[in-house]
């Protein structure tokens, strides 16, 4: 039996912080794991350009503790006018990281997300000649599509000709949650890849309703059956370099969360990493962790791996405790205690 794992420091491929009173609770403990996070743009209002990216760099790195070495990529909320010599300024500024497609009206405030990729079409080719990543909420909004099938419908209607538009853009279909999002990433060319959540390797949909309905549980995208969730363990304990980590941390309030129309999010900070770490134990892949949560994304990035190192150790750990943010609070993930801890 391992009784501990030591690996590079992991980076979060996709993370919400917030701003404000949240921003202050919850960014410490995504810098305490993560040496580096694409952090998500859909601000109210969202993050457009790089003027608004750079200023809200500025409040992450007030947010931290003294000496953290953390570092926010930022992100560009992409919208039907989003201004493609604004984007290409921000890469080379070394500001953006990475520009972010939200279908309008697709999840938490993407009210002013893209209507039509036609639009786009500029933008696609400046990020494809700049090598600058698109990240791809992927879902499809239109009425009379099931919210269980928005995934593998956005796949097909809509993945499918960007990849053939634009066969030079990266583009990361971001926590994915399904078999066909799988297959079609293993498929798909070197160009494009994927991140997976802890919670979606947990939970399916009946987890949501497990005893009444679980307000904490829900995301979107949504939890979906349990072969969908057994084909992303086997996806992200491959070692396939096309799949790493995106926690997908959404915190949210309690009154927000527990309400008649509760926000989608599951809130995942404080114990990502060690919900991974048991994961890959259960599947028998612990030797594949390091590449899955450190390795793999950087690569698709171009950057280098962090060179400091974290030890996980098997030891019980306590579900997280709810987190105090400003005058309300932040239920986690999971409601169960872990069969590891960082050391």
């Amino acid at each position: 039996m391992t009784l501990s794992v030591t690996l590079r420091r992991p980076d979060d491929w996709h993370v919400h912080l917030r701003d404000g009173a949240m921003l202050a609770a919850v960014a410490p403990l995504t810098a305490a794991r993560f040496a580096r996070a694409i952090v998500m743009p859909n601000l109210v209002p969202p993050v457009t350009d790089t003027a608004a990216a750079k200023a809200y760099r500025a409040r992450i790195l007030a947010a931290l503790p003294p000496g953290s070495s953390f570092t926010p990529l930022m992100t560009a909320y992409l919208t039907d006018t989003t201004d493609p010599v604004d984007l290409e300024a921000g890469w080379r500024a070394g500001v953006l990281t990475a520009a972010k497609l939200y279908p309008a009206h697709a999840t938490t405030n993407s009210a002013h997300g893209v209507t039509d990729l036609a639009l786009l079409a500029p933008v696609f080719a400046t990020m494809a000649r700049i090598g600058m990543p698109l990240l791809l909420h992927g879902e499809v909004t239109r009425q009379g599509v099931d919210i269980f099938d928005r995934e593998a419908v956005f796949i097909d209607d809509v993945l499918d000709g960007l990849v053939a538009a634009n066969p030079a853009l990266k583009i990361v279909l971001e926590h994915i949650t399904t078999r066909r999002a799988v297959e079609y990433v293993r498929s798909a060319p070197a160009t494009v890849a994927a991140t997976i959540t802890p919670h979606h390797l947990v939970i399916n949909r009946s987890d949501i309703f497990r005893g009444g309905v679980r307000p904490h549980l829900y995301c979107l995208p949504i939890a979906k059956r349990e072969e969908d969730r057994l084909a992303l363990r086997a996806a992200a304990c491959s070692g396939d370099p096309k799949f790493f980590l995106g926690t997908d941390s959404a915190p949210h309030s309690v009154e927000a969360k527990e309400c008649a129309c509760g926000a989608a999010g599951v809130f995942n900070a404080e114990t990502a990493i060690e919900v991974y770490a048991q994961v890959f134990d259960e599947e028998g892949a612990l030797d594949h962790l390091e590449a899955f949560a450190s390795l793999n994304g950087p690569r698709f990035y171009g950057l280098p791996p962090n060179e400091e190192r974290i030890t996980l150790v098997r030891a019980h750990r306590d579900p997280p405790a709810p987190l105090a943010a400003g005058t309300t609070r932040v239920v986690g993930f999971p409601d169960a205690p872990l069969a590891w801890r960082i050391a």
